[in-house]
């Protein structure tokens, strides 16, 4: 005889359903990651799911361990205390790592792309052209046609 046989049917019950409810969540936060555009989208689905289904899927091996064993087994409340406490922690770094990530990236790229800023200022009319004749009193104390010659 083994151990499921001699398990009552409440708790077989109620671990199968813990089991199968936990295994779905999970696997909806997974369909969740395939199917989400962004990276954002993405990191929030399994982020919700994991603490949730690992969560059931925990429950289901305190009731299948404590019927079996006859005695009370809460192992399983220390593994959940251990991911609800990291779990969302840890994705809020990866998000603020990401973020961070993006805004580094597009200041680069913002400088990179405007190799000359005075220019433009010019071209969205926020600031006047410099005149670049030879009598222009701002040239005149060194000799030079333009600004930049």
């Amino acid at each position: 005889m083994t151990a499921l046989d001699a398990m009552p049917w409440w708790a077989a019950l109620t671990a199968s359903f813990l089991l199968v409810l936990g295994g779905l969540i999970t696997l909806i936060g997974t369909v969740g990651l395939l199917r989400l555009k962004t990276f954002y989208q993405r990191i929030h689905g399994p982020a919700i799911t994991i603490t949730l289904g690992t969560g059931c899927i925990l429950i289901a091996s305190m009731v299948y361990f404590t019927v079996t064993q006859s005695r009370l087994v809460i192992h399983e409340i220390l593994i959940a205390a251990f991911v609800l406490m990291t779990a969302p922690v840890v994705s809020m770094l990866i998000m603020r790592a990401a973020l961070y990530r993006n805004q580094y990236d597009s200041r680069v790229v913002s400088a990179r792309s405007v190799p000359n800023p005075e220019q433009e200022l010019v071209e969205r009319g926020a600031l006047q052209p410099e005149r670049s004749f030879a009598g222009d009193p701002v040239n005149a104390h060194e000799g030079r046609t333009s600004p930049r010659s």
